[in-house]
């Protein structure tokens, strides 16, 4: 009776494990009974005659096993064969050719059997487990998450959701300026999840472009609703991020939907990201007016703006006033300009506006390796004019070149206008 009683407080465990693990009672039953069924078909030889009856809310489990009254001394497999002499000992009125039911006991394994059923049903469980972590998962790709922060390493943080799940927020995919600490709750967003080993691995990140959107989702009631569409985000995390929308009401603005009354909405998008500065932008069919947009707050005429289609690119006029504008603090301004338009940008100072000759940088490429020049053309410097209005110290900290190399470029550049 003792290992009937641990069997059953087993399956009931298992019942109240399911109910925890997101593990539906049709499968928890199938897993059950297959595991019961593994273990009697060792020690009869066979399952094929044996009922599972499997009962895993109330902690029940019946075995019966079938077989057929043969006469006495026509017995050929004790496993689906009983005697009529035995089958009476039973019940006396059995005759030839009926069937017998037996209950299987479960006082009557012995206790490795009993040891080989459990670590059979841990196992299955322990895959169903994994399997109900992965599906579950999978389906939230691209929704936010909320873990608290249990063990934290050099290139990863481990969080721990409300059902004891592990997600693996790893260092790159952290916005610079986050620190956490042991216990602090973090919301990220699901970016994958990995089967390694039938073991799931969720990959969470806050640098994503999802993780933006689905924070305005939150903030902002008319893109939750669909009132309001999120066409194109562009982000460098930590630092600068720009997302162009678009409503489908004409009496909502987008823009001042998103940035709410005096910024009460855009102000959690921004805290939340570390005080990312985000501007929003109205997105429109017409690409040289989006361009404009994506350059402000540089003001860009659109005469100003000529476009290859065919390599997508832009060469944009400026005047001289608003060429730190349109390349913003480290060039992060143009960077998210390129990647929200999807264009690769040039901007040039307007040299007929501004009454002076200016040479593209690359028409240097004689005397400046074509290294350099790009480098200089990452910081927003396109021509001879625009890397001489830098000084020295700039040109040093922002382009990471050695300084010998600035001087020389100042040189070369500087002769072609004395």
């Amino acid at each position: 009776m003792a290992k009937k009683e641990s069997i059953n407080s087993m399956i009931e465990t298992f019942s109240e494990f399911k109910e925890l693990k997101n593990i539906d009672r049709t499968t928890l039953v199938s897993v059950l009974e297959e595991s019961f069924r593994n273990v009697l078909a060792k020690m009869y030889g066979t399952d094929e005659n044996l009922d599972v009856i499997v009962n895993p809310d109330k902690g029940d489990c019946e075995i019966w096993r079938n077989r057929e009254v043969v006469a006495d001394g026509e017995v050929t497999d004790p496993s689906l064969q009983i005697s009529l002499s035995d089958a009476k000992k039973i019940d006396g009125d059995y005759e030839v050719g009926e069937e017998v039911a037996e209950e299987v006991l479960f006082s009557d394994f012995d206790r490795r059997t009993i040891l080989n059923l459990r670590q059979t049903l841990s196992s299955k469980i322990l895959e169903l487990q994994k399997d109900a972590i992965y599906n579950l998962y999978k389906d939230k790709i691209g929704d936010i998450v909320s873990g608290e922060v249990y063990q934290k390493w050099k290139k990863e943080i481990l969080l721990i959701d409300d059902e004891g799940t592990e997600l693996i927020l790893p260092r790159e995919e952290q916005i610079p300026n986050d620190r956490f600490h042991k216990g602090d709750t973090v919301r990220a967003v699901v970016a994958r999840v990995e089967n390694i080993n039938n073991t799931p691995k969720i990959i969470v990140s806050r640098t994503s472009e999802e993780f933006l959107k689905r924070l305005f989702e939150l903030e902002v009631p008319e893109i939750h609703d669909g009132l309001i569409t999120i066409r194109r985000v562009a982000r460098i995390p930590g630092e600068r991020a720009k997302i162009a929308v678009e409503s489908y009401d004409e009496r909502i603005d987008p823009v001042g939907a998103c940035v709410g009354v005096k910024g009460s909405r855009i102000h959690g998008v921004v805290r939340e990201l570390c005080n990312e500065n985000i501007d929003v932008i109205s997105y429109t069919n017409n690409t040289i007016l989006f361009i404009q947009r994506a350059l402000s707050p540089a003001k860009v005429s659109a005469s100003a703006i000529r476009i290859d289609e065919e390599e997508k690119r832009v060469e944009v006029l400026l005047r001289p006033e608003e060429m730190s504008l349109a390349i913003g603090k480290e060039g992060f301004n143009i960077r998210l300009a390129n990647m929200l338009t999807g264009y690769n940008i040039d901007v040039f100072r307007d040299t007929e506006e501004a009454g002076e000759e200016d040479i593209y940088l690359d028409e240097f490429d004689d005397e400046i390796e074509t290294w350099i020049i790009d480098a200089l053309k990452e910081i927003g410097c396109n021509t001879a004019k625009e890397v001489l209005a830098m000084s020295r110290e700039e040109l040093l900290e922002k382009t990471d070149l050695e300084e010998d190399t600035v001087d020389e470029v100042i040189r070369i550049l500087s002769s072609e206008f004395e």
